[in-house]
């Protein structure tokens, strides 16, 4: 008989709260822009989904195929995703509001250094990122890129969980 899972919804809310609570830990110890931080919170994300795709498989007695517990970690990709968006536009607006700015003086002095561009074409390049803060294009990009992870991460948890035959001729009437 086949275990019925639905804990996917309380594995996306606790992912999406550690991955909160990371950030927040990069704001107020300013480490955002650290190079070896930014990747943190999306590789933490990846070895999660892994796990409990891995987990979801041991859990189940027959009928573990690939389809079925890539599923089952998309689901979470989804709930992370959605959850990452509402806490990353209140991140961004009202948690740390100067965040746009030292993202945009950021990228400034960042170019600046590098040498490459003029002093107007560094302007454009600013001014082009301002306009994808706003917050629907923001949403967008967060969600898309969040999922894109994500899903990567869903496709290797399938792929590294035993699969299993369904029990065909076990009639469950």
């Amino acid at each position: 008989m086949e275990k019925k899972s639905s804990d996917y919804l309380a594995k996306g809310l606790m992912l999406a709260l550690i991955l909160i609570v990371i950030d927040l830990i990069g704001g107020f110890a300013h480490l955002r822009f650290e190079s070896w931080f930014k990747w943190i919170s999306t590789f933490v994300a990846m070895i999660a989904i892994i796990v409990f795709c891995i987990q979801f498989g041991k859990q189940q007695t027959e009928g573990v195929t690939f389809g079925k517990v890539f599923g089952y970690g998309f689901k979470i990709s989804l709930i992370v995703s959605v959850l990452m968006v509402v806490y990353s536009l209140l991140s961004f607006y009202v948690i740390f509001p100067e965040l746009t700015d030292q993202i945009l003086t950021k990228m400034r002095t960042d170019l600046q250094a590098a040498g490459k561009l003029t002093d107007d074409q560094i302007d454009t390049q600013v001014a082009m990122t301002k306009k994808f803060m706003q917050p629907r294009i923001l949403s967008i990009f967060i969600f898309l890129a969040t999922l894109f992870f994500n899903t990567i991460a869903s496709l290797l948890g399938a792929a590294f969980t035993k699969k299993t035959e369904p029990d065909i001729f076990n009639n469950k009437s």
